[in-house]
């Protein structure tokens, strides 16, 4: 039987402490069906030794959470993992560029469709009052360019000041009003192959739109245009990928653009996947047998 370790979070992390066996308890029954067994160890215990994952056939960072609170700590795991050829998945090349959002902007240089987004280290008041001139909005998102579920998002309408300045790099654009009534899009896909798409919509009022926060998820059958835009991002992305999601949002003209290709620890959202997670473990299983 296949080992398969899942990457979880630091032990002593208390903010994800009563969560993340849960999600495990959602991703290990068809792993198991498959003739997997997985079992879960904390990403922090291999930062500075791989040895520990030396006796697993394959390494998944699905629940790995927190690595966006101690960056630096993250990009020197993947890379301990990376010299040292663990078999992780997806690679740790791209658990590495992919952990900063910044990697948006090169998939616009290639022809990804992206909101509209500046960059700024140390962000300050002027640099807000700039953005909201270049992008002639009347509200602003504001978000580190590492980040997760939301951390140390801000919405900003004419006015308003900045109270709680994102670590590092920041992440500014024009607020899509549309996400309030249509929603995020995502789509998933394991071994390449589209497996299902969810549309999440804001609780009213807020424009977060993760469960955590009231947002409200429902299976969709993705339209032609969302599709064509997952599969260029995919394209563009060019790597050997065991999963992806790709959320899109209604762009100004309402035409689907990229918030974000997650590739490390995306919840894969298998309560609303018909298969209920056999696709995932099928390529799970195709990648442990290469």
């Amino acid at each position: 039987m296949s080992r398969i370790a899942i990457l979880t979070p630091a032990p002593n992390d208390p903010s994800y402490a009563g969560r993340w066996r849960a999600v495990f308890d959602r991703l290990a029954p068809s792993l198991r069906d498959a003739g997997l067994e997985p079992a879960p160890t904390p990403w922090t215990e291999h930062e500075q030794d791989a040895a520990g994952l030396a006796g697993f056939d394959l390494v998944l960072p699905l629940i790995a959470w927190g690595y966006h609170r101690d960056h630096g700590r993250w990009l020197a795991a993947c890379e301990t993992w990376r010299a040292a050829g663990v078999p992780v998945a997806n690679p740790a090349g791209v658990l590495i560029w992919n952990s900063d959002k910044r990697y948006l902007g090169r998939l616009a240089e290639a022809g990804a469709p992206i909101v509209p987004t500046v960059y700024a280290e140390g962000v300050t008041q002027d640099h807000i009052e700039a953005a909201f001139a270049d992008f002639s909005a009347e509200t602003l998102i504001v978000k580190p360019a590492v980040s997760g579920g939301a951390y140390r998002t801000t919405r900003l309408r004419r006015g308003e000041t900045l109270t709680e300045t994102p670590h590092g790099t920041a992440m500014i654009q024009p607020y899509l009003k549309r996400l309030e009534t249509e929603g995020e899009l995502s789509l998933l896909f394991f071994g390449g192959r589209f497996s299902h798409a969810i549309r999440k919509v804001p609780a009213a009022g807020d424009f977060r739109s993760q469960p955590d926060f009231g947002g409200h998820v429902t299976s969709i059958t993705p339209p032609d245009e969302a599709m064509a835009v997952a599969q260029q991002v995919l394209s563009i992305v060019g790597e050997d990928l065991l999963y992806a999601r790709i959320d899109l949002v209604p762009g100004p003209d309402g035409s689907p653009v990229l918030i974000e290709a997650e590739l490390i620890e995306p919840d894969f959202y298998l309560g609303f996947d018909p298969e209920r997670g056999a696709g995932f473990a099928r390529a799970v299983v195709e990648r442990v047998g290469r």
